[in-house]
């Protein structure tokens, strides 16, 4: 059965954290505020795929009362939810996310993503799309206070 899930993430902008998108650091002004490394692409994609597989989203299993996995990588995070789902016989077949943003730009980084979160994920690297578009200056994704994304994910379940 071919099942699709629908993730979202968003973190907050603050000074003095490193911002790790898709698994590279990208240098910027400001970093992404959160528990673990807050890679909204990773924790979109994670939810995305817990979705798909029926399970309860990225809280559940990383919560941020945790203090065993602060700081941890995304994909590690991703490894982790992977695991869950090929436990459970699911084959993952294809992920497609946004990030919402208006700096930095991350096009000369998407080709690293894209390899990190295939590596993370068992997928091929041309399953796996990474996109990015800005809010026009509206909103908090405008005012740079944030990021954002939203994910998609088909996986095949027995």
């Amino acid at each position: 059965m071919t099942r699709t899930g629908i993730g979202y993430d968003v973190h907050r902008l603050v000074e003095g954290r490193k911002l790790i998108l898709g698994g590279v650091e990208i240098p910027h002004t400001t970093g992404l505020d959160g528990h673990s490394d807050a890679d909204v692409l990773c924790h979109a994609i994670a939810d995305a795929l817990l979705g798909a597989a029926g399970e309860p989203d990225i809280g559940h299993f990383f919560p941020p009362s945790d203090e065993t996995i602060r700081g941890i990588s995304s994909l590690e995070i991703l490894r982790r939810v992977t695991a869950i789902l090929t436990g459970k016989g699911a084959r993952l077949n294809n992920i497609d996310v946004t990030l919402i943003a208006e700096r930095p730009k991350i096009l000369p980084h998407v080709s690293q993503m894209k390899a990190n979160i295939a590596a993370a994920t068992g997928l091929r690297g041309d399953c796996v799309g990474i996109k990015a578009t800005t809010n026009e200056r509206m909103g908090f994704t405008g005012r740079e206070e944030g990021m954002c994304a939203m994910a998609v994910a088909c996986i095949e379940m027995p």
